[in-house]
């Protein structure tokens, strides 16, 4: 399986090391209409982990997810099952549990260390921020396993520009349909 994730990472440059490589596959335009449009991939450890099971007629391995968030990142890009998305929301509510605990130790050594008081007055305020989202996380987590049958519309995200909000993205024209 190493081998293989080499091989692929290899694509890339002679040197990539597997763990520093995405791979994404996706279906050319001229594919049926049923692949066209879709996606899908991730890190090339995994890729080559589901290629070695396939190909040998082993059972895939569900890998428990990584602790690292850039790790973390590139499965919340390869998650497709709700139970996935799922899980990945609770790691992170995981890892932010975690930064608290870094975060209360870097209060209380700037209390020590008799740095300025707003110093740890804002690592009180990250801490309790950041304990806020892990609680939320794990409270909105369970909706990515039990979605709504009704139809909802998606909001987009408000697009930021160095801290301030410039409304909604704005939209490309469009070119006329090419006709066949």
């Amino acid at each position: 399986m190493h081998d293989l994730a080499l091989a692929l990472a290899s694509h890339l440059h002679p040197d990539a090391a597997p763990r520093d490589v995405v791979v994404h596959f996706s279906a050319r335009p001229q594919a049926p209409i049923e692949f066209r449009h879709r996606g899908r991939g991730g890190p090339v450890t995994g890729v080559a982990q589901e290629l070695h099971a396939r190909l040998f007629g082993l059972p895939v391995d569900d890998a428990p997810l990584p602790t690292a968030l850039d790790a973390l990142l590139q499965a919340t890009h390869t998650a497709t099952s709700p139970e996935q998305r799922t899980a990945v929301l609770h790691q992170l509510a995981d890892q932010l549990r975690n930064a608290t605990e870094i975060i209360q130790r870097h209060q209380y050594e700037a209390q020590w260390d008799r740095l300025p008081d707003d110093i740890a007055e804002q690592l009180r305020h990250a801490h309790d921020q950041a304990q806020q989202l892990a609680e939320t996380l794990d409270r909105v987590a369970p909706a990515f396993s039990n979605p709504p049958t009704t139809s909802v519309t998606p909001v987009p995200p408000p697009q930021h520009t160095a801290g301030r909000n410039t409304g909604p993205p704005a939209t490309a024209p469009t070119s006329p349909a090419r006709r066949r």
